[in-house]
Order: C-alpha cells, then sequence, then structure tokens
C-alpha cells in the first residue's frame, strides 16, 4: 500500500473519531432485509473513479472501501464480509450509496460515507452520515387453529404478559354485561 493511502486511512480514523453532530439521513430496516445507504455527491461531470477514495464505516470500524477504480476490501470489517456492495455503474454519477445485506440488529449504527476525489484541478473530500436502525418483527402470525382463529407469537416478554390478560378480560366485559352477543 502507498504512503498516501495508509496517510489518507489515518485521516479517515481520525475524521471519523471527532465529535459527532446529527446524522444526515435515517434508514429504516428489519432483520434479513436488504438496505440502501444513500451517498451521493454533487459533481460538475462525471467522477473520475481511477481518482477517487471511498470509505464506508461505523467509527473506525470499515464497512466498505473502495479505491481507484475498484473494491478494495481487505481491511474490511468481517462481519460485513459478503454483505455490501457499490452501485458500480452509477458511481460515476456521484452515487456513492451502499447496499447492506441480510441486515442484523448489531447493525444498527450511524455509518459514515467519506468520499475523496483527488487530481490535478482539486482536492475535495465530503462526507455523509447516515443513521440505521434496525429492528426485529415484532410477532409472526401463524396459521389459523383448528378453531380457525389465528394465532400470533409475540418476541417479547413483554407482549406475553398483555396476551395472557386477554381471556381474563374478555371474561370480565362478559360477567359486567359490556359484551353482548
Amino acid at each position: 500500500m502507498k504512503w498516501e493511502t495508509a496517510l489518507w486511512m489515518a485521516a479517515c480514523l481520525v475524521f471519523a473519531s471527532l465529535p459527532r453532530g446529527q446524522p444526515d439521513t435515517t434508514c429504516h430496516a428489519f432483520v434479513g432485509e436488504t438496505v440502501i445507504l444513500p451517498c451521493t455527491i454533487a459533481s460538475p461531470g462525471e467522477v473520475t473513479l481511477a481518482n477517487s477514495m471511498l470509505y464506508w464505516q461505523i467509527g473506525s470500524v470499515i464497512v466498505h472501501f473502495f479505491h481507484k477504480g475498484r473494491d478494495s476490501l481487505e481491511r474490511q470489517a468481517e462481519r460485513f464480509h459478503g454483505r455490501t456492495n457499490l452501485f458500480l455503474d452509477q458511481m460515476k454519477h456521484g452515487n456513492f450509496s451502499l447496499k447492506l445485506s441480510n441486515v442484523q440488529l448489531l447493525d444498527t449504527d450511524v455509518y459514515i460515507c467519506i468520499y475523496k476525489q483527488t487530481g490535478d484541478q482539486l482536492n475535495r473530500t465530503q462526507k455523509s452520515r447516515i443513521k440505521l436502525i434496525v429492528s426485529a418483527p415484532s410477532s409472526i402470525e401463524a396459521a389459523p387453529s383448528p378453531s380457525g382463529h389465528s394465532q400470533v407469537f409475540s418476541k417479547s416478554p413483554a407482549d406475553a404478559q398483555c396476551l395472557a390478560m386477554l381471556p381474563l378480560s374478555f371474561h370480565l366485559l362478559v360477567i359486567q354485561g359490556i359484551w353482548h352477543f
């Protein structure tokens, strides 16, 4: 690795550790889904990918790295292996969005997209912060029971307590005459 790349990686790590403000955007996904984290730059013309570096990271953890026109995933965090992709056909137009597949609860975090363009004309760096919130499905509906009623299985212990109160609530409504058949 050239010294410029090493220096740039060190600068990105320092840059990412600076105090954090509000994210530019927030994305939501459920466990197992694919999500696109948006990152675009305004460019007067096509982006020269041979002179570009793109980091997607969480703090100092490298999620995806693109350098000199190709992916460079040697330092990618293991938990992201095989789950990240860029839109290579759109990058020359300034679309550096990241596709993250099979999202997990641990993926909830603030992602930083850092783009650096170097060349004869100018050096420019742009940064975007994208907050990803991953949720687990709250319940799963099963096939109807023999009585013809749907069954809902909850993943939350608090929901289980509420569901346990349903027969008692129904019984009280019938006894008090509030529920009429």
